[in-house]
This record gives C-alpha cells, structure tokens and sequence, in this order.
C-alpha cells in the first residue's frame, strides 16, 4: 500500500481503464482498530501489509456501488460492517452499525450525508483534524482539482451542491481522499467551496 500524508494513513489503487481513473481504497491505522473505507481487490503484498499493520476492525462504505471487494476483506479478516443508513435496501454485505448524517463512527470520523448524489444515502467521512474522505459525488478527474458527478449522474445538482458546501466548512480541512481520480493534499476548502457554486 502506499503511505499518505498522515503515518496512519494508507492507500490502494486500481486503475480502471474504460474511465481512465484510479479508484481508491484507504486504511486508517488506529490502536483500537484499523478501518477500512470501500475496500477493493487486495493483492498479495498488499493484505500482508494490512496484516503486519494489525488486520481490519471496520469496513466503512460511503455508498453501496463501493461495496467492491469489502466481502472478501470482511472473510479474511472478520471485521464488522458500517454503511449508510439511506442504502440498506441496496447493501448486499451484512451491516453491523448503519450510519447517518453528523453520526461519529468512532472518536475523531464523522459522517456527512451527501444528498443528490447518484445513491440515497451515500456519505463522507471527515477524518479530524483535516482529512475528508470521499465516494462517488466529489472526485478528483485531474490532479490538483476536484469536481463532481457529471449532472446525468445526480438526482439533484441542487442538493448536492448543498452538500459539498457543507464539507467546504468544515474547520481545518485540507485535505481530500477521493474514491474515485486524484486525491488533494492542500486547499480543499477553497476546491469544495468552488464546487458548491
């Protein structure tokens, strides 16, 4: 996996060729127990990296398309499941805790319901003090820049727009690891508030 800008942060890709994108997955490496968000296919290297850093205590979702590869994690790890509380009709994976808007996931990650995208109750997860963490509505298409869905994708340009103003918000984010294209390290609140207007 690769590091990223926290030591307790880490990240695996894949890129996918009909999009032209890589998709993420991130750890976050805590002492109570390692998180997982939208967990993809791991390689080899990649779960026995997983594995030296203490396996996976939660598998976190932000929206049911990036379930991806999070039932095979759950099999090889038994970790317990997370995921928005607005999908339960479409998650296929069993859910231990379905989570909110304004929810704490555990100390220091909260979720923030991010409506008018693609799925009902997809979320956002803001890691404190400055790390958001993203699924489908905020993407990164080109390095250095965010951007949405296109419109055909959403259910409400309005509401979603909405929301991603409520990220640019919140206090002391910098940083954006998107699901899906290139993550930002630096002036996330100006990217969302640019976004949401």
């Amino acid at each position: 996996m690769k590091s990223l800008h926290r030591n307790d942060l880490f990240q695996w890709s894949y890129f996918d060729e009909q999009r032209d994108i890589d998709f993420h997955s991130v750890l976050w490496v805590r002492p109570e127990g390692n998180i997982a968000f939208d967990p993809l296919p791991l390689s080899d290297h990649d779960l026995r990296h997983v594995q030296r850093l203490g396996g996976v205590a939660w598998v976190v979702l932000t929206n049911s398309d990036h379930e991806r590869a999070a039932a095979g994690l759950v099999a090889a790890t038994a970790a317990k499941v997370a995921a928005p509380s607005g999908e339960r009709a479409t998650v296929k994976l069993h859910v231990d805790r379905w989570l909110g808007d304004a929810d704490e996931v555990v100390p220091g990650l909260v979720a923030y319901a991010m409506t008018g995208s693609k799925t009902p109750g997809e979320l956002a997860f803001f890691l404190t003090p400055e790390t958001l963490i993203t699924g489908d509505l905020v993407r990164g298409q080109r390095a250095n820049a965010l951007n949405l869905l296109p419109p055909a994708k959403l259910t409400d340009l309005n509401a979603a727009k909405h929301s991603v103003g409520r990220l640019a918000a919140l206090p002391g984010l910098t940083t954006v690891l998107v699901g899906d294209g290139w993550p930002l390290f630096s002036g996330a609140s100006q990217q969302l508030t640019q976004l949401a207007t």
